[in-house]
Protein backbone atom coordinates (compact mmCIF):
# COMPACT_ATOMS: atom_id res chain seq x y z
CA UNK A 1 0.00 0.00 0.00
CA UNK A 2 1.18 3.34 -0.65
CA UNK A 3 2.23 5.40 2.09
CA UNK A 4 0.02 8.35 0.95
CA UNK A 5 -2.86 5.70 0.73
CA UNK A 6 -1.58 4.38 4.60
CA UNK A 7 -1.78 7.89 6.06
CA UNK A 8 -4.67 9.16 4.26
CA UNK A 9 -6.84 6.10 5.59
CA UNK A 10 -5.35 6.38 9.03
CA UNK A 11 -6.46 10.23 9.02
CA UNK A 12 -10.56 9.56 8.33
CA UNK A 13 -10.02 6.45 10.84
CA UNK A 14 -9.01 9.24 13.74
CA UNK A 15 -11.56 11.78 12.28
CA UNK A 16 -14.58 9.52 12.64
CA UNK A 17 -13.31 8.69 16.17
CA UNK A 18 -12.61 12.09 17.13
CA UNK A 19 -16.06 13.04 15.72
CA UNK A 20 -17.60 10.35 18.05
CA UNK A 21 -15.96 11.24 20.81
CA UNK A 22 -17.05 14.98 20.43
CA UNK A 23 -20.75 13.83 19.98
CA UNK A 24 -21.65 10.94 21.90
CA UNK A 25 -24.42 12.66 23.57
CA UNK A 26 -26.41 13.14 20.11
CA UNK A 27 -27.44 10.43 17.48
CA UNK A 28 -24.72 9.85 15.59
CA UNK A 29 -25.99 9.74 11.96
CA UNK A 30 -23.04 7.48 9.65
CA UNK A 31 -24.43 8.90 6.55
CA UNK A 32 -23.65 12.73 7.70
CA UNK A 33 -20.12 11.36 8.32
CA UNK A 34 -19.28 9.54 5.44
CA UNK A 35 -20.61 12.38 3.79
CA UNK A 36 -18.36 14.74 5.14
CA UNK A 37 -15.60 12.97 4.50
CA UNK A 38 -16.35 12.18 1.19
CA UNK A 39 -16.18 8.83 1.36
CA UNK A 40 -18.70 5.60 1.21
CA UNK A 41 -19.99 4.10 4.48
CA UNK A 42 -18.69 0.78 3.29
CA UNK A 43 -15.00 2.58 2.72
CA UNK A 44 -15.34 4.04 6.31
CA UNK A 45 -16.64 1.35 7.74
CA UNK A 46 -13.70 -0.89 6.48
CA UNK A 47 -10.95 1.12 7.10
CA UNK A 48 -11.72 1.85 10.48
CA UNK A 49 -12.58 -1.50 11.77
CA UNK A 50 -8.47 -1.75 10.21
CA UNK A 51 -6.95 0.91 12.20
CA UNK A 52 -9.11 0.23 15.86
CA UNK A 53 -9.93 -3.57 15.95
CA UNK A 54 -13.75 -2.64 16.15
CA UNK A 55 -16.64 -1.18 13.70
CA UNK A 56 -18.18 2.16 13.88
CA UNK A 57 -21.34 1.10 15.77
CA UNK A 58 -19.41 -1.17 18.07
CA UNK A 59 -17.02 2.03 19.15
CA UNK A 60 -19.92 3.97 19.82
CA UNK A 61 -21.26 1.50 21.98
CA UNK A 62 -18.39 0.75 23.99
CA UNK A 63 -17.75 4.99 24.13
CA UNK A 64 -21.30 5.63 25.36
CA UNK A 65 -21.43 2.65 27.90
CA UNK A 66 -17.90 4.37 29.28
CA UNK A 67 -19.34 7.54 29.44
CA UNK A 68 -22.47 6.26 31.19
CA UNK A 69 -20.14 4.14 33.39
CA UNK A 70 -18.31 7.30 35.01
CA UNK A 71 -21.26 9.67 34.88
CA UNK A 72 -23.66 7.45 37.15
CA UNK A 73 -20.35 7.37 40.09
CA UNK A 74 -19.72 10.85 39.33
CA UNK A 75 -23.25 12.64 39.35
CA UNK A 76 -24.65 11.06 42.24
CA UNK A 77 -27.92 13.17 41.96
CA UNK A 78 -28.43 12.65 38.51
CA UNK A 79 -31.59 9.72 37.60
CA UNK A 80 -31.40 7.22 35.11
CA UNK A 81 -33.34 8.96 32.41
CA UNK A 82 -31.08 11.96 33.09
CA UNK A 83 -27.87 9.65 32.19
CA UNK A 84 -29.73 8.03 29.32
CA UNK A 85 -29.92 11.66 27.84
CA UNK A 86 -26.54 12.70 28.35
CA UNK A 87 -24.95 9.61 26.52
CA UNK A 88 -26.87 9.74 23.46
CA UNK A 89 -29.54 6.65 24.05
CA UNK A 90 -32.79 6.67 22.28
CA UNK A 91 -34.21 5.08 25.56
CA UNK A 92 -33.91 4.25 28.70
CA UNK A 93 -34.79 0.41 28.43
CA UNK A 94 -32.50 -0.10 25.43
CA UNK A 95 -30.11 1.72 27.73
CA UNK A 96 -30.56 -0.90 30.60
CA UNK A 97 -30.01 -3.80 28.81
CA UNK A 98 -27.02 -2.69 26.87
CA UNK A 99 -25.51 -2.09 30.49
CA UNK A 100 -26.28 -5.08 31.62
CA UNK A 101 -24.94 -7.20 29.03
CA UNK A 102 -21.93 -4.86 29.25
CA UNK A 103 -21.08 -5.09 32.53
CA UNK A 104 -23.41 -8.20 34.07
CA UNK A 105 -25.45 -5.88 36.33
CA UNK A 106 -27.93 -3.29 36.50
CA UNK A 107 -27.07 0.80 36.43
CA UNK A 108 -28.43 0.84 39.89
CA UNK A 109 -26.21 -2.56 40.90
CA UNK A 110 -23.29 -0.54 39.30
CA UNK A 111 -23.68 2.48 41.05
CA UNK A 112 -23.95 0.86 44.48
CA UNK A 113 -20.89 -0.54 44.80
CA UNK A 114 -21.04 -3.16 41.88
CA UNK A 115 -18.35 -1.03 40.06
CA UNK A 116 -15.67 -2.10 42.30
CA UNK A 117 -16.23 -5.60 42.02
CA UNK A 118 -16.28 -5.76 38.07
CA UNK A 119 -12.85 -3.41 38.52
CA UNK A 120 -11.10 -5.48 40.61
CA UNK A 121 -11.58 -8.41 38.44
CA UNK A 122 -9.70 -6.37 35.94
CA UNK A 123 -6.64 -5.06 38.03
CA UNK A 124 -6.65 -9.56 38.62
CA UNK A 125 -5.50 -9.92 35.08
CA UNK A 126 -2.54 -7.97 35.81
CA UNK A 127 0.48 -9.96 37.49
CA UNK A 128 2.36 -6.60 38.05
CA UNK A 129 -0.61 -4.59 38.95
CA UNK A 130 -2.03 -6.87 41.91
CA UNK A 131 1.54 -6.95 43.30
CA UNK A 132 1.64 -3.01 43.93
CA UNK A 133 1.77 -1.93 46.94
CA UNK A 134 1.46 1.70 46.34
CA UNK A 135 -1.10 4.15 48.61
CA UNK A 136 -2.32 7.19 46.28
CA UNK A 137 -4.91 8.48 49.14
CA UNK A 138 -2.29 11.72 49.64
CA UNK A 139 -1.86 12.67 46.27
CA UNK A 140 -3.76 15.69 45.07
CA UNK A 141 -3.83 16.79 41.78
CA UNK A 142 -3.84 20.52 40.51
CA UNK A 143 -6.93 21.96 37.87
CA UNK A 144 -4.91 23.13 34.85
CA UNK A 145 -6.23 24.08 31.24
CA UNK A 146 -4.17 22.22 28.42
CA UNK A 147 -3.61 22.90 24.67
CA UNK A 148 -3.72 20.20 22.10
CA UNK A 149 -0.83 18.47 21.18
CA UNK A 150 -0.18 17.62 17.29
CA UNK A 151 1.47 13.25 18.06
CA UNK A 152 3.15 10.74 16.09
CA UNK A 153 1.55 7.21 17.23
CA UNK A 154 2.06 3.85 17.20
CA UNK A 155 -1.10 1.93 18.45
CA UNK A 156 -0.90 -0.88 20.64
CA UNK A 157 -3.94 -3.47 21.13
CA UNK A 158 -4.18 -4.22 25.11
CA UNK A 159 -2.62 -3.10 28.48
CA UNK A 160 0.17 -5.95 27.71
CA UNK A 161 3.86 -6.61 27.92
CA UNK A 162 3.45 -5.24 24.27
CA UNK A 163 3.97 -1.67 25.28
CA UNK A 164 7.74 -2.21 25.67
CA UNK A 165 8.26 -2.74 22.18
CA UNK A 166 5.76 -0.15 21.13
CA UNK A 167 7.73 2.55 23.44
CA UNK A 168 11.04 1.01 21.87
CA UNK A 169 10.02 1.15 17.94
CA UNK A 170 9.32 4.96 18.99
CA UNK A 171 12.73 5.25 20.33
CA UNK A 172 14.23 4.29 17.17
CA UNK A 173 12.10 6.77 15.18
CA UNK A 174 13.66 9.18 17.40
CA UNK A 175 16.99 8.44 17.61
CA UNK A 176 16.76 8.03 13.82
CA UNK A 177 15.16 11.18 12.99
CA UNK A 178 17.42 13.30 15.42
CA UNK A 179 14.72 14.50 17.44
CA UNK A 180 16.38 15.74 20.98
CA UNK A 181 12.96 17.94 22.46
CA UNK A 182 10.04 16.13 22.90
CA UNK A 183 7.25 14.85 24.80
CA UNK A 184 6.54 10.92 25.42
CA UNK A 185 2.42 10.71 25.99
CA UNK A 186 -0.01 7.62 26.61
CA UNK A 187 -2.89 7.98 25.64
CA UNK A 188 -5.84 5.60 27.04
CA UNK A 189 -8.28 5.86 24.34
CA UNK A 190 -10.19 3.06 26.35
CA UNK A 191 -11.09 3.49 30.05
CA UNK A 192 -8.61 0.41 31.44
CA UNK A 193 -10.47 0.56 34.91
CA UNK A 194 -13.48 -0.77 32.99
CA UNK A 195 -12.51 -2.36 29.88
CA UNK A 196 -10.54 -5.86 30.21
CA UNK A 197 -6.86 -5.19 29.56
CA UNK A 198 -6.66 -7.28 26.44
CA UNK A 199 -9.07 -4.79 24.54
CA UNK A 200 -7.71 -1.38 25.85
CA UNK A 201 -6.59 0.41 22.68
CA UNK A 202 -3.31 1.78 24.54
CA UNK A 203 -1.57 4.73 22.12
CA UNK A 204 1.98 5.64 22.04
CA UNK A 205 2.55 9.13 21.16
CA UNK A 206 5.94 11.11 20.56
CA UNK A 207 5.15 15.17 20.32
CA UNK A 208 7.43 16.81 18.68
CA UNK A 209 8.45 20.70 20.22
CA UNK A 210 9.54 21.98 16.77
CA UNK A 211 6.38 20.25 14.33
CA UNK A 212 8.44 21.94 11.36
CA UNK A 213 11.72 20.06 11.34
CA UNK A 214 10.01 16.63 11.18
CA UNK A 215 8.53 15.33 8.01
CA UNK A 216 6.86 11.64 8.93
CA UNK A 217 5.92 9.03 6.29
CA UNK A 218 6.70 6.07 8.61
CA UNK A 219 4.31 7.36 11.73
CA UNK A 220 0.65 8.74 11.14
CA UNK A 221 -0.53 11.37 13.22
CA UNK A 222 -3.20 12.75 15.34
CA UNK A 223 -4.12 15.82 17.83
CA UNK A 224 -4.61 14.86 21.47
CA UNK A 225 -7.37 17.37 22.90
CA UNK A 226 -7.25 20.36 24.90
CA UNK A 227 -9.37 21.23 27.65
CA UNK A 228 -9.63 20.75 31.16
CA UNK A 229 -7.73 18.41 33.31
CA UNK A 230 -7.06 16.96 36.47
CA UNK A 231 -3.43 16.74 36.96
CA UNK A 232 -1.57 14.38 39.42
CA UNK A 233 1.99 13.81 39.46
CA UNK A 234 2.86 10.39 39.94
CA UNK A 235 6.31 8.32 40.63
CA UNK A 236 6.50 4.50 40.97
CA UNK A 237 7.78 1.55 39.16
CA UNK A 238 5.69 -0.94 36.47
CA UNK A 239 2.85 -1.85 38.19
CA UNK A 240 1.60 1.22 39.90
CA UNK A 241 -0.10 2.56 37.24
CA UNK A 242 -3.05 0.48 36.88
CA UNK A 243 -3.99 0.21 40.32
CA UNK A 244 -3.34 4.52 40.32
CA UNK A 245 -5.63 4.71 37.45
CA UNK A 246 -8.57 2.54 39.31
CA UNK A 247 -8.28 4.66 42.66
CA UNK A 248 -8.32 7.83 40.10
CA UNK A 249 -11.58 6.82 38.50
CA UNK A 250 -13.45 5.02 41.45
CA UNK A 251 -12.29 6.52 44.63
CA UNK A 252 -10.91 10.54 43.72
CA UNK A 253 -13.56 11.09 40.80
CA UNK A 254 -16.78 10.21 43.15
CA UNK A 255 -16.17 12.12 46.21
CA UNK A 256 -14.78 15.04 43.95
CA UNK A 257 -17.73 16.26 42.53
CA UNK A 258 -16.29 16.90 39.01
CA UNK A 259 -17.39 14.25 36.36
CA UNK A 260 -15.33 13.39 33.46
CA UNK A 261 -15.64 14.31 29.97
CA UNK A 262 -15.30 11.17 27.26
CA UNK A 263 -11.77 12.92 26.23
CA UNK A 264 -9.51 9.96 26.72
CA UNK A 265 -6.92 10.36 29.75
CA UNK A 266 -3.30 10.59 29.37
CA UNK A 267 -0.12 10.38 30.94
CA UNK A 268 2.91 12.45 30.32
CA UNK A 269 6.09 10.89 31.22
CA UNK A 270 9.09 12.23 32.74
CA UNK A 271 11.20 9.30 33.17
CA UNK A 272 9.42 6.10 31.28
CA UNK A 273 9.37 2.49 33.02
CA UNK A 274 9.07 0.48 29.38
CA UNK A 275 12.28 2.20 28.58
CA UNK A 276 14.09 2.23 32.03
CA UNK A 277 15.79 -0.78 33.36
CA UNK A 278 14.78 -0.19 36.56
CA UNK A 279 11.39 -0.35 35.67
CA UNK A 280 10.81 3.26 37.31
CA UNK A 281 8.59 6.16 35.73
CA UNK A 282 7.81 9.74 36.45
CA UNK A 283 4.83 11.04 35.26
CA UNK A 284 2.13 13.13 35.13
CA UNK A 285 -1.69 12.12 34.76
CA UNK A 286 -4.12 13.98 33.00
CA UNK A 287 -8.00 13.46 33.44
CA UNK A 288 -10.76 15.35 31.20
CA UNK A 289 -13.07 17.14 33.58
CA UNK A 290 -16.04 19.56 34.11
CA UNK A 291 -17.99 21.28 36.91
Amino acid sequence: MKKETLQKRTKIANDIMYYIYTHIETNIDIEEISIDLGVSKFHMHRIFKEAFGKNIYESIKSIRLQKASNLLLTNKYSTISNIVNLCGYSSQSSFIKTFKERFEMTPKDWRNGGYKEYSNKILQQSQRAKQSKADFSDITPTIVKMPSFESFYIRNKGYNINIRETWQKLQTWILTNNIHSYKQIALFHDNPTITPLNDCQYIGCIVVDDLEKVKSDRLPNFKIADGVYAKFDLKGKTGDVLPFIHWVYHEWLPQSEYETTTKPSYAIYKKLDFLDDSDEFDLSFYVSINF
